[in-house]
């Protein structure tokens, strides 16, 4: 049993060096050996960027569009004047001659007739005054203007639906194929409340007359803040109806203080002419400008920062709506 037991330990140590015959008796000697792992921290301080956003204010400007509808090609002019000859009115006589003289003198040699009418639809209705034609001058327009005498109401909207739809004189001189100018004159505000509540409801019947070739100008009193006058009018005086209705059509209003009106009356007569170019009204950033033309972009244009206008190099086709989009800074006033 020895001898097998031996054997036995001898088969295992020869696999190994891990096991030894310890004798009877001989001392036993047991070697343990230790690792310790011993872990440091060691803390390194490393400089990282921090990136913080910060608002810088920028003046990116205004965006505005200035726009207009393209004016069909008119063959002649017709022009009513529509008076308020309220006794108030009588101190604007000289410049009312004034400015039909300079509109006579910026009107075509020829193809163009000039009315005056009240602004009292009594009167208008009945008016059978022989036009204004080109070899007239101021003194055949004092003698027409002589032919409106004093009337008390102020409805120039319905003067001119009645002059035109009301008075068979009107049609013996009026022609449709030709444009329409108006041209408003008055110290007192519009009153055809009844018939028209707002200006856009006149202006839903005039901008359907001429296959929309109307035009229109209003001489009036403006706001106090704007107001040329020695005296800023009352408020009930200023004519606000007129002057929307004519901005709304992209008409000329002249203040009816301003002791000059021809250069506005001039601009109304110009008016009547197709679009070749548009002056901007702000100053244009001009990398900013962006043209369209019935809402399709155009490039058919340039733009010239020396007098802030848009010209085009192919005219828009009438009736096309043509729209200047672009951006402008406003100046640093400091405030």
């Amino acid at each position: 049993m020895s001898l097998l037991f031996m054997l036995s330990m001898l088969a295992l140590g020869a696999c190994g060096n891990d096991y030894a015959i310890v004798k009877p008796g001989d001392p036993e000697t047991i070697v343990i050996t230790e690792t310790e792992t011993v872990v440091e921290t060691v803390i390194e301080e490393v400089e990282v960027p921090v990136y913080i956003e910060v608002e810088v204010p920028v003046n990116e400007g205004e965006i505005w569009i200035d726009s207009f509808t393209q004016h069909m090609s008119v063959d002649g002019i017709d022009i009513l004047w529509v008076v308020d000859r309220s006794g108030s009115m009588n101190r604007y006589n000289a410049e009312l001659l004034a400015g039909v003289e300079a509109m006579l003198l910026a009107l075509p040699v020829s193809d163009w007739r000039l009315v005056m009418i009240s602004a009292d639809p009594r009167d208008a209705v009945v008016s059978t005054e022989f036009p204004l034609v080109p070899g007239d001058d101021i003194d055949d327009a004092a003698a027409m203007l002589a032919t409106l005498h004093s009337a008390p109401f102020e409805e120039g909207f319905n003067s001119v639906y009645d002059y035109i739809n009301l008075n068979p004189y009107a049609s013996t001189w009026m022609r449709p194929d030709a444009g329409l100018l108006v041209v408003f004159v008055s110290d007192e505000e519009e009153q055809s409340h009844i018939e028209y509540p707002t200006p856009s409801d006149f202006l839903s019947w005039y901008g359907s007359l001429r296959m929309g070739s109307v035009f229109m100008a209003s001489v009036v009193n403006q706001a106090a803040t704007d107001s040329l006058c020695t005296w800023p009018p009352s408020p009930i005086d200023v004519g606000d109806r007129y002057m929307e209705a004519t901005a709304a059509i992209g008409g000329v209003v002249v203040d009816i203080c301003d002791t000059d009106w021809s250069p506005g009356v001039t601009d109304a007569t110009h008016s009547i002419e197709p679009y070749e170019e548009l002056i901007l009204t702000h100053k244009a950033e001009a990398d900013s400008i962006r043209v369209f033309i019935n809402g399709s972009l155009n490039h058919d244009w340039y733009y010239s920062e020396t007098t802030n206008t848009v010209y085009f190099t192919i005219i828009p086709s009438a009736g096309h709506l043509v729209e200047i989009g672009y951006r402008y800074i406003e100046p640093d006033t400091g405030a």
